[in-house]
């Protein structure tokens, strides 16, 4: 048996006529489609109707059945779940022995949506779209551009960057009234239209909303980390300054072009302190922070004492190859470091051994 579903996405039929659905039969069906044309000749629905008996009419070699199917205006989801339940009530209704099968026929793409709620239910042997030739694909394009508006996702990609386009002119005619150079003021709408479009690119506003979220849960959890990274980063920046200040003297200590090397070996020269109370600042934060958690290992005591390790290093490195520190202070320092290094290691897998065995005896 076919079953021919005519459907009505949006209930035309229910809110312009006095017809209860499903509405099942042939001639119920054409009296469906003449009564809500009567009372709106230019719904499509009309159409899709008129089409569903077309088809009955025309297929007289097997047992055909015509419906009318609806849904609601609460919104895609709940009116396809108002056509499967009247698809069901069609069904239900039905008295035949054969298997039933069904072509769905739509008036675009936005009832199209209920195929996979139809082929749930029953099998599908195709679809037909019905549409008025003098306007082939405006619903299916009003639909599409619908669905496009409505995600944010793309709302954002699509009209963010249509939006500071458009800008481009009235702030170039503010900025003339100001007295302003037009050219910056297209410069730096093109920039950060640039910017914005490049960092959709390459997914840089989830990092930051990840960052954000992070940020603001450390805040309201009250970690210690987030005080320590400011001071951290603000230490970086005067670290890097410095850095800076001491290749200008190394600069201008000789008349000969400095290398690559020395440029290097000044930079970290007059950074490393810095750098190193950053990096031991973050370290004890976080300590403080698995401790608070009750997380604490004792190895994790190790990260101030490797970060103090590597600073030794590189500023005798860096000191030896501006000729401030002789050969063995380099060769003294580079021991101290790497003993440094493994006595700490040592030192808190022995005391975090020691624990574990107390725990277990208590345990």
């Amino acid at each position: 048996m076919l079953l021919v579903l005519c459907v009505d996405l949006d209930d035309d039929l229910g809110r312009k006529t006095t017809f209860d659905t499903p509405v099942v039969g042939r001639d119920a069906v054409e009296a469906a489609a003449v009564s809500l044309a009567t009372a709106d000749p230019e719904d499509s629905d009309v159409n899709v109707m008129f089409e569903g008996v077309h088809l009955a009419d025309q297929i007289a070699d097997e047992q055909v059945e015509v419906a009318v199917v609806t849904g609601n205006e609460g919104g895609d989801i709940a009116a396809n779940r108002a056509v499967g339940d009247e698809v069901d009530e069609v069904l239900a209704g039905l008295s035949t022995s054969e298997e039933v099968r069904a072509v769905i026929v739509t008036d675009g793409a936005q009832d199209e949506s209920v195929i996979p709620v139809v082929r749930s239910r029953v099998t599908v042997d195709g679809v037909r779209r019905v549409v008025v030739r003098q306007a082939q694909d405006l619903e299916s394009m009003y639909y599409t551009i619908k669905q496009v508006l409505d995600d944010p996702e793309t709302r954002g990609t699509i009209l963010v960057p249509l939006g500071i386009l458009l800008l481009i002119y009235p702030l170039a005619i503010i900025s003339d009234a100001l007295g302003l150079p037009g050219a910056a003021v297209f410069g730096v709408t093109s920039g950060l239209l640039g910017l914005y479009v490049l960092g959709r690119g390459l997914g840089v506003e989830q990092l930051l909303d990840e960052a954000a979220e992070t940020a603001r849960n450390s805040l309201y959890a009250g970690r210690v980390t987030l005080i320590t990274y400011v001071v951290a980063a603000a230490l970086l920046v005067i670290g890097g300054v410095r850095g800076v200040e001491m290749l200008d003297v190394v600069e201008s200590g000789t008349d000969d072009p400095v290398g690559p090397l020395r440029v290097l070996a000044a930079l970290v020269y007059g950074a490393v302190t810095w750098f190193t109370a950053a990096g031991i600042t973050t370290s004890l934060g976080q300590i403080t922070d698995e401790y608070l958690a009750d997380r604490f290992r004792w190895r994790y005591l190790n990260a101030p004492f490797y970060v103090f390790a590597i600073a030794a290093v590189l500023h005798a490195v860096s000191a030896y190859f501006l000729g401030r520190v002789s050969l063995t202070y380099l060769a003294a320092m580079l021991t101290a470091g790497t003993l440094l290094g493994l006595v700490s290691t040592l030192a808190f897998a022995i005391a975090e051994s020691r624990q574990s065995r107390q725990a277990e005896r208590v345990s």
